[in-house]
């Protein structure tokens, strides 16, 4: 289901309150034009916040907290309750059971992650970038549905814009790091020139879900980098050799 400003699945939306939002419809200018809600690119605190507030407005969850996490390109995640709520974490997943409790990541090429099972008893959201995945960063966070004792074909899947397989090019030695962490990753890698191959991560966070039994798999398939007038795109800000770009929030809740 495509909106104005975010994107979500609409025979979905009766289960949880979930969505990608796209870089449109904020108070934010120039670079960062202009639903930024990143603290940590340049732009004003002032504009994220109302930024964040315009979000939540959108999911019609205003009076739910919301809690993000200070990304490091890992495989850490860590349960979010009231009682933690303000302390600050470093990684890149999130999970909570608390049901005023909103939460998210931000994302600029990475792929966004929402899992949440169908009992309603437990979200999650990940931050998976090329890194989380080499990590499994989506294993980790199923890993925490199952330790709750939710069986894994109870849990959906739902990931959302990132970089796209033509858009996404890499060295071999790139290549090489996955492929020494699984033989089995070879597949995700298309051959593009004696230096260069494509890679898709998208495919293979689909396969690395599948792997820990989940068989609803959702996908927003658009590609962050090719929709410019949607999406900021860390990788396309390099090519167009800017120094900044904003970044998308994602938002999962009761």
């Amino acid at each position: 289901m495509t909106n104005k400003n975010f994107l979500t699945v609409k025979k979905l939306s009766n289960k949880f309150n979930f969505a990608f939002f796209k870089s449109k419809g904020g108070v934010s200018r120039g670079s960062f034009y202009s639903l930024n809600c990143s603290k940590v690119v340049g732009d004003k605190t002032k504009n994220i916040e109302k930024n964040i507030k315009i979000a939540l407005g959108n999911l019609l969850i205003s009076k739910n907290k919301i809690k993000l996490i200070n990304q490091v390109h890992s495989n850490k995640i860590f349960f979010i309750n009231k009682n933690n709520f303000n302390k600050e974490f470093y990684g890149d997943g999130l999970v909570t059971n608390e049901k005023n409790i909103a939460i998210g990541v931000l994302t600029a090429d990475c792929a966004p992650v929402f899992l949440f099972d169908i009992e309603k008893k437990l979200i999650c959201c990940l931050h998976a970038g090329w890194k989380g995945a080499l990590t499994n960063i989506c294993r980790e966070g199923i890993r925490t549905f199952v330790n709750k004792k939710i069986k894994s074909k109870n849990v959906i899947a739902v990931i959302g814009p990132c970089l796209g397989f033509k858009n996404f090019e890499v060295d071999k030695k790139f290549k090489l790091k996955f492929i020494e962490k699984d033989s089995k990753y070879f597949k995700f890698f298309k051959y593009k020139n004696k230096n260069k191959d494509l890679f898709n991560l998208r495919a293979l966070l689909n396969y690395q879900i599948n792997a820990e039994g989940i068989i609803n798999i959702y996908n927003l398939r658009k590609d962050t980098y090719k929709y410019s007038k949607d999406f900021f795109s860390h990788r396309r800000m390099t090519h167009q050799k800017k120094s900044k770009t904003g970044r998308m929030v994602n938002i999962i809740s009761f």
